[in-house]
């Protein structure tokens, strides 16, 4: 069988099993995540076992630390992905919600309730973790899901795929519920973007490469997870140890995560005040400063140890996902809101500032999927935002926006009940 083929079979098989899910109780599909944690602390030691080979073969490929950290599972993050699945079950039942009810004026009554999409594919690189939490999200909504993971993740995603496949069947559910597909062949992606009828919507989880050919080449309606080049701002009137605070937090938790700060802006009257300690602070923490004219200024006054390089126009549209940041000096809250505006990827923004004014026009001006004031972008997760394991953040505008998990995974029909009207000519 070709690859064309075998996905097109896999989808089909999923297909058939969506219906089940999509009838199923909310007991038994809450039934169904709790066989699925259990099943992935059973298996810890083979889930990390084949995770180890993979985190090999990566390192052996040359593969930054960002994607590795990625990549990465040992047993407190397989626990962590059982602990997200148990989450989900405490959420409350986004399937069969009256969304809206009325009589209208024929007698008829209309209820419009959420109903599954059906089948979710979900395109994604080297976070095997996305595997259960895909997984997860998908069956407590009622929809059966299609998963391609990286072939950097490969061994890991197949064994975290049949392990919770086969814990779905033990609680009801069928077994193709969870399908994966386990080939690195890269024509299956693309054979799978073109199963408009069978599959209802992708969800592309990675590079910008991977967003913009899903965007640009499925037939099947995408879900658009955005890349997070996202912005610290820190206004004249901060408080300048808070600024410190969140930009580290913001920069420096994770590097290699979607809701990392990649860009500093600030005031230029406080950079002399501001940006020696904190360069000086991010130095600390290795990481590699990219400059304006006075940010540089900055860092040489902050000390050998703080590395900085010019900027260039290059360097306020880049995603480093790596130890580096770009500094910029701006005179005011409008050069700053115009400049996230144009080198943002509408992800997350951040303003520090005790000036409400300029608090509420950053706010309200900036074009982003979520917006923060004298806090760090890394809140920007589903889990943080009470939505249980996310399945990505999306920075579209139709259909879902920021982290989106289970209601964005519904739709809704209209039914009506009646005693016999028929409609005149």
């Amino acid at each position: 069988m070709n690859i064309e083929n075998e996905v097109r079979e896999l989808a089909l098989r999923a297909r058939a099993a969506s219906s089940e899910v999509g009838a199923a109780s909310a007991e038994v599909r809450n039934a169904a995540l709790s066989a699925m944690a259990a099943a992935l602390r059973a298996h810890a030691g083979e889930i990390v076992e084949a995770n180890e080979a993979d985190m090999a073969a990566a390192r052996g490929k040359g593969t930054s630390e960002a994607i590795l950290d990625r990549l990465m599972l040992d047993e407190g993050r397989v626990e962590a992905m059982a602990a997200a699945l148990e989450d989900l079950m405490r959420l409350p039942d986004p399937l069969g919600r009256v969304q809206m009810e009325s009589t209208l004026y024929n007698g008829m009554s209309l209820t419009r309730v959420s109903v599954p999409l059906g089948v979710v594919a979900m395109v994604y690189e080297a976070r095997p973790n996305v595997t259960a939490d895909a997984a997860g999200i998908c069956v407590k909504s009622g929809n059966a899901c299609v998963l391609r993971g990286g072939s950097l993740a490969a061994r890991s995603n197949e064994v975290v795929a049949r392990v919770l496949s086969e814990a779905a069947a033990s609680a009801g559910l069928p077994a193709d519920s969870v399908c994966a597909i386990t080939t690195t062949d890269r024509a299956a992606t693309d054979a799978l973007m073109q199963l408009h009828g069978v599959v209802d919507v992708l969800i592309p989880r990675g590079g910008a490469g991977l967003i913009r050919h899903c965007v640009e080449c499925s037939r099947v309606p995408v879900i658009e997870t955005g890349t997070g080049n996202c912005h610290v701002y820190v206004h004249a009137s901060a408080d300048l140890a808070m600024a410190r605070d969140i930009v580290l937090n913001a920069k420096c938790r994770r590097f290699g995560v979607c809701n990392a700060a990649e860009t500093l802006l600030v005031d230029e009257q406080v950079a002399r005040a501001f940006l020696p300690d904190a360069l000086a602070a991010l130095a600390a923490r290795g990481v590699l400063v990219h400059g304006d004219e006075l940010a540089c200024a900055c860092a040489a006054d902050a000390g050998a140890d703080v590395r900085c390089v010019a900027a260039t126009e290059d360097d306020w549209a880049t995603e480093y996902l790596a130890p580096e940041i770009a500094v910029k000096c701006v005179s005011g809250v409008d050069e700053a809101i115009a400049h996230v505006n144009r080198y943002g990827t509408k992800h997350s923004e951040a303003i520090v500032a005790a000036d409400e004014d300029a608090v509420e026009r950053f706010l309200a001006r900036v074009d982003a999927a979520a917006v923060y004031a004298n806090a760090s972008t890394a809140f920007t997760d589903g889990g943080q935002f009470g939505l249980g394991a996310e399945i990505g953040i999306s920075t579209q505008k139709l259909h879902a926006r920021g982290p989106f998990a289970l209601d964005a995974l519904t739709s809704y029909k209209y039914v009506l009940r009646g005693n016999g009207q028929v409609r005149a000519s």
